[in-house]
């Protein structure tokens, strides 16, 4: 009795704590929200108001309607998409490797691809694009989507995860003739639903928020994604704030769905690979 009383008193301080420091860290969203749907004239009054007087939903019309924003949603969901698949097939294929199969230097070439993630992104920057430049790439899906396909974290990720299912698994499977790709396909692969979901999560935000590479090999405005096509709301001496606020707003939705629906999926996952080393 007194110990469930004691989880009730915590419990309550917890949640007394966890609620303010929440709304605290959705504000800067719900005043996203709201400037989206303000007047120009409204968002700078002084002192600041939250809500609108007079809101306009029509900005988030006017947003999707103004210049090439459908072009530049579909070319970001498309992007994505193909690099979320392409990392969960070469990270699983590789760390399957890493984790499931014997042959000399595995360790040493794990840690030597595990080291590339301690390379800044500026540094091959030049070489990257240099190598895309040369195969006729540039300004082209294949530019925006093949350098996110490999992850040398993702492959970590999956690897640890792998290594908590049973060894006796492959042997029984080896018994029964399976091949490896047999068992990578059949076994190793719908045991890790939870590690999968993980990484395409971390993927999708990745890929999705992008500025950096697709500012490099992005020159038309057909190819633009959605963090390029936010820079051109904002003209050289004025910028209509509450459409970049519209279309900042629907840029998120994605976002925010994804995590939802895969919450219970990524928070196990991370907790799973990170059990054994």
């Amino acid at each position: 009795m007194e110990s469930t009383k004691t989880r009730i008193i915590t419990d309550t301080i917890l949640y007394i704590w966890l609620i303010p420091m929440a709304c605290f860290a959705l504000l800067p969203v719900i005043w996203l929200f709201f400037t989206a749907i303000k007047p120009p004239g409204e968002i700078f009054v002084f002192p600041p108001e939250l809500f609108p007087r007079d809101p306009q939903w029509g900005n988030f019309a006017t947003t999707w309607n103004s210049s090439n924003f459908p072009r530049w949603f579909y070319n970001t969901a498309f992007i994505t998409v193909c690099v979320v698949i392409g990392q969960l097939l070469t990270s699983s294929m590789a760390a399957f490797s890493f984790s499931r199969l014997r042959y000399k230097a595995r360790n040493t070439i794990f840690l030597a691809y595990l080291g590339t993630m301690m390379i800044p992104i500026q540094v091959t920057l030049i070489p990257t694009f240099i190598l895309i430049t040369r195969m006729g790439w540039q300004n082209s899906y294949q530019a925006l989507i093949l350098p996110g396909m490999f992850s040398a974290f993702g492959t970590f990720l999956l690897r640890q995860f792998f290594m908590t299912i049973p060894l006796e698994l492959d042997e029984a499977a080896r018994i029964d003739g399976a091949s490896h790709f047999r068992i990578y396909a059949s076994i190793i692969m719908p045991l890790s639903k939870t590690a999968l979901v993980t990484l395409g999560v971390l993927a999708f935000l990745s890929t999705w928020n992008a500025f950096l590479w697709p500012l490099v090999v992005v020159n038309s405005d057909n190819m633009r994604t959605l963090t390029l096509g936010l820079v051109t709301f904002r003209g050289m001496f004025t910028a209509d704030w509450n459409l970049i606020m519209a279309a900042t707003v629907i840029s998120i939705i994605p976002i925010l769905a994804t995590y939802l629906a895969a919450q219970k999926y990524f928070i196990e996952g991370v907790a799973m690979s990170s059990i054994k080393g």
